[in-house]
């Protein structure tokens, strides 16, 4: 399958839009999103979408950089492989996601490079606002963010016109090997939940741990089902905890008034 150039320009527009959710501090930036914009410009709303479910629940732990390093980023595997999902019928998304997963490791280099190239913008657009030339402070001040919209643009077409490349790769992968990359793509989910947990695991969640591996593993619960559970217990734990919080604050205001505080 291939795509015209208006498809590759629509992709590279889409591109811009979500990797600027990089400075603006919003959630375009994300798997599922960038690859249900992707779907719809290509023609295959269902494939994108199950990818991009794929490659999220990978990078919701993949986003929690230990320490001061950069974790991997889901502009590469949210459009390259999308794309290769979409148009390559033999592809399981979890192997398009393993295939895909090194564009996610080059882009934080690049999104470093860009910063590192701008990183005497700022001095130069406190003096051009200081000088009264504000059309020139405006420029400066968005350098940032106009070089991650032409990278990630630039990264969509190429990433759309280069399918014949990708399907003449991935055709000449041995059966075995594709099989292998399917298992360790399906185990990334896992491992993105396993760094979420390792950073914000506490005791009082081992029971809601226990209870989700209970639904799954023995009463074979569907997701949706067990969200519904999850979300009995975060609004329990809500009200429950609030009522907790009154109770102990009206203790509190009643010790002091009979001890003359």
């Amino acid at each position: 399958m291939t795509f015209t150039i208006w498809q590759a320009l629509l992709v590279g527009l889409w591109a811009a839009f979500c990797f600027a959710g990089q400075i603006w501090g919003n959630y375009t930036n994300r798997a599922l999103f960038i690859s249900f914009g992707v779907g719809l410009i290509l023609g295959d709303l269902k494939t994108a979408v199950i990818f991009g479910a794929t490659a999220e629940l990978a990078f919701m732990g993949f986003g929690v950089g230990p320490g001061g390093s950069t974790p991997p980023n889901p502009l590469g595997p949210g459009i390259v492989g999308t794309i290769m999902a979409v148009s390559m019928d033999k592809l399981s998304p979890s192997a398009a996601l393993t295939l895909s997963y090194p564009f996610a490791i080059i882009v934080p280099f690049v999104i470093t490079f860009i910063f590192t190239i701008n990183s005497s913008s700022m001095e130069m657009a406190k003096k051009a606002i200081l000088e009264g030339k504000y059309r020139k402070f405006n420029l400066l001040s968005n350098f940032t963010l106009w070089g991650f919209m032409l990278f990630a643009f630039i990264f969509g077409i190429v990433a759309t016109l280069s399918t014949s490349a990708l399907q003449a790769f991935v055709n000449a992968i041995p059966i075995w090997l594709m099989n292998g990359l399917t298992v360790a793509g399906g185990l990334l989910p896992a491992v993105g939940f396993a760094l979420i947990l390792s950073t914000m695991i506490k005791k009082e969640y081992i029971p809601a741990i226990i209870l989700g591996y209970v639904c799954v593993a023995y009463l074979k619960m569907p997701v949706i089902g067990l969200a519904f559970v999850g979300a009995v217990l975060a609004f329990n734990n809500y009200f429950n905890g609030g009522k907790k919080t009154s109770d102990a604050d009206q203790n509190n205001d009643g010790g002091g008034i009979e001890d003359g505080i």
